[in-house]
């Protein structure tokens, strides 16, 4: 399929913000919803957009400017900085090519170092108050940040498996969680592409990749619920940002092909 319309529609979108690339004049990296500076850079890859692109060559300038010497990445002029900023960041610079750059070996070892007790990554905000459940990690930040790593030396060092564990006991107790409590109900069992948020697509796709997660019956059990709202092995969109409603290759009620290729992925690693 073409999907140059779909592009073109992404790159529509780079002055919402009264300045370029999607982002605000004083580079608030993360503004812009479902068309943020980082997300919009994912779908172009995603579409097949060439990571040598100026635009998104653009965008990693963009990004290089908000990293600090302690490895972190700031998108936001003021406030502190936090390990759901700096993984995003530092994924969609991998992406792009950047993996071997001192700068992101930094940034690699400071997320290694940074990991709450129990293997997971913490976010210090506490929108909802403190509680019980604020003191875990939190799961989107952790499940990003595998991902991030499957991209890396460090894919198979044994110290992720904790954080793996963590999501998996999370399948589990299915309860909200972490500082911005995240929970496993009736949303995060829809499939919801392309995959951003906290939910079941992007769950089993990210542990996939790892031989410790694919060989635990809770991982299959997520894959098995995942494999039960597939139609003749395709996927369906269920859930989509309002915003991207028009863009094809991410229909909600349509099979994606797009989509479909990572659950393709997803068969390959666990015959792997």
């Amino acid at each position: 399929m073409d999907y140059q319309k779909d592009i073109e529609t992404i790159l529509s979108h780079r002055y919402d913000q009264k300045w370029d690339y999607w982002t605000t004049e004083d580079r608030r990296l993360t503004n812009g919803g479902a068309f943020s500076c980082i997300a919009s850079a994912n779908y172009l890859l995603e579409l097949g957009v060439s990571p040598q692109d100026p635009v998104l060559q653009k965008v990693a300038e963009l990004l290089w400017d908000a990293w600090k010497e302690t490895g972190e990445f700031k998108l936001y002029p003021k406030g502190p900085s936090f390990p759901c900023q700096t993984i995003p960041a530092a994924t969609l610079l991998i992406r792009l090519g950047y993996l071997e750059d001192e700068r992101m070996q930094i940034t690699l070892q400071y997320l290694l170092d940074s990991r709450y007790s129990d293997g997971g990554w913490w976010c210090k905000k506490f929108y909802f108050g403190k509680g019980p459940e604020t003191e875990h990690s939190n799961p989107l930040p952790t499940l990003n940040a595998l991902n991030l790593f499957r991209y890396t030396e460090h894919f198979n060092d044994l110290s992720l498996n904790q954080a793996i564990d963590f999501l998996l006991r999370h399948w589990e107790t299915k309860a909200p969680i972490g500082p911005c409590h995240y929970g496993i109900g009736t949303l995060f069992m829809q499939v919801e592409y392309p995959l951003m948020d906290y939910n079941l697509f992007h769950y089993v796709y990210v542990l996939s990749f790892y031989d410790y997660a694919r060989k635990d019956p809770r991982f299959l059990d997520a894959f098995q619920s995942l494999k039960e709202r597939t139609v003749n092995e395709q996927i369906v969109v269920e859930r989509v940002n309002r915003k991207l409603a028009k863009l094809e290759f991410c229909k909600k009620g349509q099979v994606s092909e797009l989509a479909t290729k990572k659950y393709q992925e997803i068969l390959r690693n666990i015959c792997d």
